[in-house]
């Protein structure tokens, strides 16, 4: 057999020079008059040992990594001959960051070659497509209701709920849409989907619309993400030559079909209802609700809008029952979360588990604690308008209602982590400048809101009346999170707040306890 390599094609590996190891590993294949097979796959979301050049054996995957131009040819001698090599860390499945999740969404990334069908197809593709055939749109909404699927994007809405919503709307077309306009800092798990497993975002995406009804469907994607565009590009050639989209799907009474749109790149175009307006044409602006885009959405029609996890996990759901997802996770946050940790952290990547590990086990035994030795001082969970959690509350589960409960949200799933150099002040006025920057302008506690922050942060900052500012700055926050027309106004006060609440020092405020001691 021939000797087969996999190096990834995920954006996170090419930025480290994936794409110039494999051609050194082929080049040094070549000079030794080896012949070797290269498959570019998506990215195992270890992004510490990028790129991953990985070796199949008889007992799995060895891993290399991470793999330089000049070693390739190391690797390469080293893995055919077997013999032992500094860049070798063994069966990649068997790495503890690893082998510690539950991998239900990317169960196939990094695994499987990502514009083959084929592939996908022999690694359990379409196998949800098939049973949601088989079982109709009223029994496929049931076991998307009965699996607790939430919203991955943020929000956490039931999924189910979304559906059947659309089900029952009345309209002369219905849409699917899926907002892969992904933005929050720290978070790359919908382009890790798009980029190393796309069928399965098409495959979920055509289970929703049999569900529905709809027959056309929208990926919306931030321009930012050229390598994503164009592995979907790509599968949806695939899956249209296929027949697994168009007027029969799969030979079924079903038609449905979608494209690819790409946005500008404007975070509030990551609200459903500014999202909407763009796809229209418009300015992303936020709409005011009612009506629902359930009932009234793209070009005034019912529209199920989704993000690219939520849709993704669909297809496991079906395949292998409600009850099955159902058992992974706790409380009313069932099923798997992919939790992408960025920032100042030794072992960086996406990893899949299900809810219910604490704060602390992510940050401090998965990821390692900080890449800069110092401790952890504190985390941001959520993306740039998620809070700010002190070690205190590391104890955290990672679920959506015991965030909440501590003033906090779980978001898209990004955890950003900050050693003890951070200045937590300048970590807030950042969330307002942010907001500022964003904002549509449509709404005046977020258009307006957002820019008073930022001068009176800079006052408190500067130690001008301080006690006066810090009020005024607690009470813009809490007309920014009522008052706000949507997100992005009504969480910017979670960074803030969160970091006057656990970081007052940062403020130039004495902390209750050093004020009782003294």
């Amino acid at each position: 057999m021939t000797p087969r390599f996999f190096i990834p094609c995920d954006a996170a590996a090419i930025a480290v020079d994936a794409d110039r190891v494999a051609e050194a590993l082929q080049v040094a294949a070549s000079a030794r008059g080896v012949a070797i097979d290269i498959v570019r796959t998506g990215s195992r979301g270890l992004h510490w040992l990028e790129p991953l050049v990985e070796y199949a054996t008889r007992d799995g995957r060895i891993g290399y990594g991470p793999v330089a131009p000049g070693d390739a040819a190391g690797v390469l001698d080293a893995a055919l001959a077997g013999t032992s090599h500094p860049l070798c860390h063994g069966l990649t499945e068997a790495l503890p960051f690893f082998a510690k999740q539950t991998r239900l969404t990317f169960a196939r990334c990094g695994t499987v070659d990502p514009r083959s069908l084929e592939d996908y197809i022999a690694h359990g593709g379409y196998r949800g497509l098939a049973a949601a055939l088989d079982a109709g749109p009223a029994a496929t909404v049931a076991a998307v209701t009965e699996s607790g699927l939430r919203g991955r994007g943020g929000a956490g809405f039931p999924t189910g709920i979304k559906w059947d919503t659309v089900a029952k709307a009345e309209g002369e077309r219905k849409y699917i849409v899926c907002n892969a306009d992904e933005g929050d800092s720290g978070t790359f798990a919908d382009r890790m989907i798009m980029e190393g497993d796309p069928f399965v975002l098409i495959e979920g995406m055509t289970i929703a619309a049999i569900a529905v009804g709809a027959t056309y469907g929208y990926i919306y994607v931030r321009s930012e993400y050229p390598h994503a565009i164009a592995a979907l590009e790509h599968a949806l050639g695939e899956a249209r030559r296929k027949g697994m989209l168009g007027a029969a799907i799969a030979g079924s009474s079903h038609g449905f079909d979608m494209e690819v749109r790409v946005g500008a790149g404007a975070y509030v175009c990551g609200e459903e209802t500014a999202l909407l307006d763009s796809l229209e044409g418009r300015r992303g602006v936020v709409r005011a609700k009612p009506p629902l885009p359930a009932h009234k959405g793209l070009f005034g029609c019912p529209t199920a809008i989704n993000n690219v996890l939520s849709l993704a996990s669909v297809p496991i759901i079906l395949d292998k029952g409600a009850a099955f997802y159902r058992d992974f996770g706790m409380g009313r946050s069932r099923g798997t979360m992919p939790i992408q940790l960025a920032g100042n952290i030794r072992h960086p990547g996406l990893f899949e588990v299900g809810f219910g590990i604490t704060l602390g086990e992510l940050v401090d035994e998965i990821g390692g604690g900080t890449a800069s030795g110092r401790p952890v001082r504190a985390v941001q969970v959520g993306g740039p308008l998620g809070a700010y959690f002190p070690r205190e509350l590391f104890d955290t589960p990672f679920d959506y209602e015991a965030f909440a409960a501590r003033d906090g949200l779980i978001g898209h799933g990004g955890i950003v982590v900050f050693d003890d150099s951070v200045d937590m002040a300048r970590q807030a006025r950042f969330a307002m400048e942010f907001c500022a920057v964003e904002s549509c302008g449509k709404c005046t506690p977020c258009r307006v809101g957002s820019t008073r922050g930022v001068e009176v942060i800079d006052r408190v900052i500067a130690g001008e009346q301080r006690a006066a500012n810090l009020t005024v700055l607690e009470d813009l926050c809490h007309t920014m999170k009522l008052g706000s027309l949507c997100a992005l106004g009504g969480f910017t006060p979670y960074p803030v707040m969160s970091a006057l609440t656990h970081f007052p020092e940062d403020f130039g405020v004495t902390p209750p306890s050093r004020q009782a001691a003294e």
